[in-house]
């Protein structure tokens, strides 16, 4: 399971929220097969915000359960890929960061 939101600045979201919704289904993709989920336990959202002009106008924040699998390595690895995928989308330069959930206290109703 990945859930990630994407912060887009109000100004990028006018000019480019088709390209950025077109976008969402190949992210999911991509993060299912990364982190080799299925996509029913996926997440995604974007949301429209202002922010500072000397922020990065588009930022994902990802969140993932932990599995040995999951090396830095390879959360690092699929980082980079959503960060290209939405640097395409947006034609903005977009940064990203992932935390872990801790399996013990995470709760999801479905």
């Amino acid at each position: 399971m990945p859930n990630l939101k994407i912060y887009v600045d109000e100004a990028v979201w006018a000019e480019r929220s088709e390209q950025l919704g077109a976008a969402l289904t190949p992210v999911r993709n991509m993060l299912c097969k990364e982190f080799n989920v299925d996509v029913s336990l996926c997440h995604l959202a974007i949301v429209p915000v202002q922010g500072l002009s000397d922020q990065a106008s588009v930022s994902a924040e990802i969140q993932i359960l932990p599995r040995p699998e999951r090396t830095n390595d390879l959360i690092r690895s699929a980082c980079e890929k959503l960060r290209d995928l939405l640097d395409q989308a947006s034609e903005r330069r977009s940064s990203v960061r992932a935390t872990a959930l801790d399996p013990a206290t995470y709760i999801a109703l479905r």
